[in-house]
C-alpha cells in the first residue's frame, strides 16, 4: 500500500521527476537499442561498445582527449537532455556521474608511452583523461550545470548511489535538475585477469543470474544517464515525465570487501530504508530489477535478502546482466534506465541467459520471453565490492 506522505515524513521535500534517459551500451547507442536488445531471448554477441561516430559530441581533437568511460558518459548525457527539453546553462544544476575506476584504458596507454618513449612524451591531457571525476565534469561543462558536481566511487553501486544522491539534492530544493548516472570502459586484458584470477568471471563467459549452473560474471561496458527535475519545474515548462523517483537508501555490509554477508543483511537494510524512505510496504512494490550478477554467493545472498523483505510475496524480479554483463559503475544507472521503460511500457524483460533457476533462490525470475505486466512501482539494486548497497524505487506516471 502507498503511505500518505506528511510534511514530517522521510521523504519531506520535494517530488523528483524523470524527464531524460541516454544509454550507451554493447547493444548500441540509445535508449531504443538498449530496450529492443533487452526484449530478445538471447544476449548481443559482444558485450562491448562497438566504435561509433561521436561527431556530434565534439571535434576529432578534443575526442581524442576523452577517455572512453567520459566520451561514453557525454553521449548518454547528450541523449538525455535532448529528451529533457532543458537549456543551459543552469547554475543551480547539478551533476552526478559516476565510475568504478575511471579512465583505466587512459592509464594503460601512457604506461605504454613511457615505456617506449620516456616520461617527456606522457601526454599532459594524461590526469585530466584519468581521472574518476572526469566524465561529471565533462557533463557539466557541456550543458552549463554549475550546482553540485560531484562523482561516488563506490564500485558496482555507484550508478544507483548517483541517482539516489541526485535525487536528494532536488527533493531538498537545492538543485532544480541533476544529470545523474555511471559510465564504465574497463575492457582490458589487466582487468580481466585481476576478476578471473579472484574467481569473480564467469569460466564459461556466459552470464545467467539466479541460474543453477551460474558460474561468475561477465564484464561489460557502457553508460546510463537520468535528468532528475523538481517535479514543479518540469509541469512548469511543459516536460513530459517519464517516472518519479520515490525513494532511495544506502548501507554497508561491513562485513568483507569483495564477499557479500551471506545473511544479505545490509541488502534488507538498504531496500527496508529505500522502502521507508518511499513511504511504501512491501507489498507496494510490482517489479525488482535485481543486481543479479551471476555470480554463485550474490546472486543467493540477494535472493535471501529479498526473501527476508517480501516475505512470500516476492515480486517478479530480473536481471539485464544477462543480456549487457556487469558493467560495474554503470550497472545500475542502465538498469534504472531500464526500470523506467518498464514503467512506460508495462513490459517486465527477461534475464538472458538463465534457462533453470536455483532452487536454493526463491525468486520469480522472469526468463525465456518478456513478461506483460501491471507494474507501478520498481525497486532497483545494486550491490557492490566493499559492501556498498544502494537501492532506488521508481513509481510510474499516467500518460
Amino acid at each position: 500500500m502507498l503511505v500518505a506522505r506528511t510534511p514530517e515524513g522521510p521523504v519531506a521535500g520535494r517530488r523528483v521527476a524523470i524527464t531524460g534517459l541516454g544509454a550507451v551500451s554493447c547493444a548500441g547507442l540509445g535508449v531504443d537499442a538498449l530496450w529492443s536488445a533487452l526484449h530478445e531471448p538471447v544476449a548481443p554477441p559482444t558485450k562491448r561498445v562497438e566504435p561509433f561516430d561521436a561527431s556530434h559530441i565534439a571535434g576529432p581533437k578534443e575526442l581524442r582527449r576523452l577517455d572512453p568511460f567520459t566520451l561514453y558518459a557525454l553521449v548518454a548525457a547528450d541523449e538525455a537532455w535532448r529528451q529533457s527539453g532543458l537549456t543551459g546553462p543552469l547554475e543551480d544544476a547539478g551533476s552526478i556521474v559516476t565510475t568504478g575506476i575511471g579512465g583505466l584504458q587512459s592509464i594503460l596507454a601512457q604506461v605504454e608511452v613511457m615505456r617506449e618513449r620516456g616520461p617527456g612524451r606522457v601526454s599532459p591531457f594524461m590526469v585530466p583523461m584519468m581521472m574518476p571525476n572526469a566524465a561529471t565534469a565533462a557533463v557539466s561543462m557541456r550543458f552549463g550545470l554549475g550546482g553540485p558536481c560531484e562523482t561516488v566511487t563506490t564500485a558496482c553501486a555507484a550508478g544507483t548511489h548517483a541517482i539516489g544522491n541526485g535525487a536528494r539534492l532536488v527533493a531538498s530544493g537545492r538543485c532544480p535538475v541533476v544529470v545523474a548516472g555511471g559510465a564504465e570502459a574497463v575492457l582490458v586484458e589487466i582487468a580481466e585477469a585481476g576478476f578471473r584470477n579472484m574467481t569473480a568471471l564467469s569460466a564459461s563467459d556466459l552470464s545467467r543470474p539466479f541460474d543453477v549452473d551460474r558460474d561468475g560474471f561477465v564484464m561489460g561496458e557502457g553508460a546510463g544517464i537520468l535528468v532528475l527535475e523538481d517535479w514543479e519545474h518540469a509541469e512548469a515548462r511543459g516536460a513530459r515525465i517519464l517516472a518519479e523517483v520515490l525513494g532511495a537508501a544506502s548501507t554497508a555490509d561491513a562485513y568483507h570487501i569483495t564477499a557479500p554477508d551471506p545473511e544479505g543483511r545490509g541488502a534488507v537494510r538498504s531496500m527496508r530504508l529505500a522502502l521507508e524512505d518511499a513511504q511504501l510496504e512491501p507489498g507496494a512494490i510490482s517489479h525488482i530489477n535485481a543486481h543479479g550478477t551471476s555470480t554463485p554467493l550474490n546472486d543467493l545472498a540477494e535472493a535471501v535478502a529479498v526473501a527476508r523483505v517480501f516475505g512470500h510475496s516476492v515480486p517478479p524480479v530480473t536481471s539485464v546482466k544477462g543480456h549487457l554483463g556487469h558493467s560495474l559503475a554503470a550497472a545500475g544507472a542502465l538498469e534504472a534506465v531500464a526500470s523506467v521503460m518498464t514503467l512506460i511500457d508495462q513490459v517486465i524483460p527477461p534475464t538472458a541467459g538463465t534457462t533453470n533457476v536455483d532452487p536454493q533462490i526463491p525468486l520469480d525470475v522472469v526468463h525465456g520471453a518478456p513478461r506483460p505486466a501491471r507494474v507501478e512501482t520498481v525497486l532497483s539494486n545494486s550491490f557492490g565490492f566493499g559492501g556498498h548497497n544502494g537501492s532506488v524505487i521508481l513509481r510510474r506516471v499516467e500518460s
